[in-house]
């Protein structure tokens, strides 16, 4: 099944807005397009999907009443941007593990590339950049269990830890050199799937705006 953003009343705008629950198994008129081809997220697929004179029992309403859809959207914003921060701060970390794993193994000039001074500064920069990342992020997991994570916290935790995994990311595959380049290594899927984290769940953008209007 899939949940359909939908609008009962388009004249009374976001008030208009209902969620409906779509069971595609089961209706006529619902059919699923081509698979759109992305830049990375290979394994997670996006199609176009189509609804031709569609119609759905009002049992499939999902909620009490019509035009909540836009409000209950807007009460799981936090969860769904702390959820970008999770996947943010794992690939952080784990782009560093694998890139520190690299540089001791990987020789230039006779020894190992993690022995360059550069290296040992970048890596430092990084690590310490991660450290300060997990912290916050686990500071929101902790407020969103006892039920106080705010859309604007969240939107500071979405849009900081999105661009550090960009950064991390992007630091990382040049300490791989030119095999970084190569997709056989996990570095150059990471650089591909880090892009859209800070387009999706309201662009990083729009993260700095609502941050601003709080001020």
């Amino acid at each position: 099944f899939i949940i359909v953003v939908t609008k009962t009343d388009p004249e009374k705008g976001a008030k208009g807005t209902s969620l409906i629950v779509i069971e595609t198994d089961e209706v006529e008129g619902f059919q699923r397009g081509r698979n759109l081809d992305k830049i990375g997220l290979k394994a997670n697929d996006t199609s176009e999907l189509f609804f031709s004179d569609m119609r759905v029992p009002t049992s499939n309403l999902l909620g009490h009443e019509e035009g909540q859809g836009f409000v209950q959207l807007m009460q799981q914003l936090p969860q769904e941007r702390l959820q970008i921060g999770t996947g943010a701060i794992a690939m952080i970390e784990r782009a560093l593990a694998l890139t520190i794993d690299y540089v001791k193994e990987r020789k230039a000039f006779g020894k190992a590339i993690i022995d360059f001074q550069n290296t040992q500064f970048k890596l430092a920069e990084l690590k310490t950049e991660a450290t300060i990342g997990r912290v916050f992020y686990n500071d929101c997991v902790t407020r969103h269990i006892a039920g106080g994570l705010d859309p604007v916290t969240a939107s500071m935790a979405k849009y900081w830890l999105s661009d550090l995994q960009g950064k991390v990311v992007d630091e990382c595959l040049q300490l791989h050199g030119g095999y970084g380049y190569m997709n056989e290594y996990p570095i150059a899927r990471m650089f591909r799937d880090a892009r859209v984290q800070r387009i999706y769940g309201g662009t990083n953008e729009i993260m700095k705006l609502l941050i601003g209007r709080s001020l």
